[in-house]
């Protein structure tokens, strides 16, 4: 009899198939100067916005109090990253989506 290995990876301790990776993309509102910061993240998004509110954050600590305002889930870096890069802009994709939002 011949053994043949899995060509997948095994799977995590405990048999449970580890989750997908995902990227994200963040809106976040100051309420010190109203305006608006746009990141990317791969850690969950709310472990990211705690950072930002505790002023761990160089670009967005002098700009507290701020709240999570919106946010996208991607599967793929490339795509996540055009869509920050499409949002910092500052173009119509972001204008838009601060009147869907309704802050413009």
């Amino acid at each position: 009899m011949v053994v043949q290995r899995s060509p997948t990876q095994p799977f995590a301790k405990g048999g449970a198939i580890p989750p997908p990776r995902m990227y994200y993309v963040y809106i976040l509102h100051s309420q010190l100067d109203k305006g608006f910061y746009t990141g990317f993240t791969t850690r969950i998004v709310k472990e990211r916005v705690i950072e930002h509110q505790h002023g761990l954050v160089d670009s967005t600590k002098h700009r507290r109090p701020i709240r999570l305002v919106y946010y996208e889930a991607y599967p793929d870096k490339a795509t996540a990253r055009q869509r920050e890069q499409k949002l910092k802009a500052f173009g119509s994709a972001y204008t838009g989506l601060l009147k869907r939002l309704g802050y413009k």
